[in-house]
C-alpha cells in the first residue's frame, strides 16, 4: 500500500471509519480537509444493490448540477454541415467529421466529453476501442447522440455529468470543487442523488443505495447514511 501523505493522515484524524455522516456534515469537512495547493474536486463514490451484468439493471442517465462543475469543460462534436455550424456557434471547442475521427484515431484525444449526431454514429462506431474505455463514447441515453446539438453542448459546459455503473455496482462522479460553498455543494449532491434514485432498475431487488462516501481529490473518504440520502433526495415527490 503506497504511504499517504502527512496531510492526508492529518485529515484522516478528524475522520471516524465508524461514524456515517449527513451530507452536509461531511461536505463542512471534506472542505475544510481539502488544503492542496490546486482546488481540489469534491466526489461522490457509491455502491449500489445492482448486478451490472443483466443488462436490465444497468444505471446510467445525465443530470444537469446546478452549480455546475468549476472546470471549463472541452467538448468535442463529431458533426457536419449545419449542424457542425450549430456546434461552433455553441461554443463547443473541436467540431468536425472525418477528419475528427482520424484525428482522435492518431491519439488526439484533447476533450472531455463527444457529442455527435445520429447520422456520424457510422464513422465514430470506428472509435469504440479507443473512447470507450476511457468513457466517451457518445450514446443516446448520456444525451451525447442528438440532433439537438447546440442544448447538448450548452448542457455539459454549463455542468452536465454523466453517472454510469461500472462492473463493481459503482458509481464515482464529481459534484463541485472544495472552493464552492457547503451549501452549492449540498445542492448538487442532492440533485445527482435524486437522478441516481429516480434511475432506479425495476429489476433491482433490496437495498438499492448500499455505499455512499463524500471526499476530496486527496482526501479521506467519509461514510454517508444511505437511507438519510433516500430521504433528503426524495423530500419533494
Amino acid at each position: 500500500m503506497a504511504k499517504r501523505s502527512k496531510r492526508y493522515q492529518t485529515a484522516a484524524k478528524e475522520v471516524s471509519r465508524e461514524t456515517y455522516y449527513t451530507p452536509a456534515e461531511a461536505l463542512e469537512i471534506v472542505k475544510r480537509n481539502a488544503t492542496a495547493k490546486f482546488d481540489e474536486s469534491v466526489d461522490v463514490a457509491l455502491k449500489l444493490g445492482v448486478d451490472p451484468r443483466h443488462a436490465d439493471q444497468q444505471v446510467r442517465g445525465t443530470v444537469v448540477l446546478p452549480n455546475g462543475l468549476g472546470k471549463s469543460v472541452r467538448v468535442a462534436v463529431f458533426a457536419q454541415g449545419d449542424k457542425a455550424r450549430e456546434a461552433q456557434e455553441a461554443g463547443a471547442d473541436i467540431v468536425g467529421a472525418e477528419d475528427l475521427v482520424a484525428s482522435v484515431q492518431g491519439g488526439n484525444i484533447d476533450f472531455d466529453v463527444a457529442i455527435a449526431t445520429p447520422d456520424m454514429m457510422g464513422l465514430v462506431g470506428r472509435l469504440g476501442r479507443v473512447l470507450g474505455p476511457r468513457g466517451l463514447m457518445p450514446n443516446p441515453k448520456a444525451g451525447t447522440v442528438t440532433m439537438d446539438i447546440a442544448k447538448a453542448v450548452n448542457e455539459f459546459k454549463a455542468g452536465k455529468v454523466e453517472y454510469r455503473v461500472n462492473r463493481e455496482a459503482g458509481i464515482h462522479v464529481p459534484i463541485g470543487k472544495a472552493s464552492f460553498t457547503a451549501e452549492a455543494l449540498l445542492e448538487n449532491f442532492n440533485v445527482l442523488m435524486d437522478a441516481i434514485i429516480r434511475a432506479k432498475p425495476a429489476a433491482a431487488k433490496g437495498q438499492y443505495l448500499r455505499k455512499i462516501s463524500l471526499s476530496s481529490t486527496m482526501g479521506p473518504g467519509l461514510k454517508i447514511n444511505p437511507s438519510e440520502v433516500t430521504s433528503t433526495a426524495t423530500r419533494s415527490e
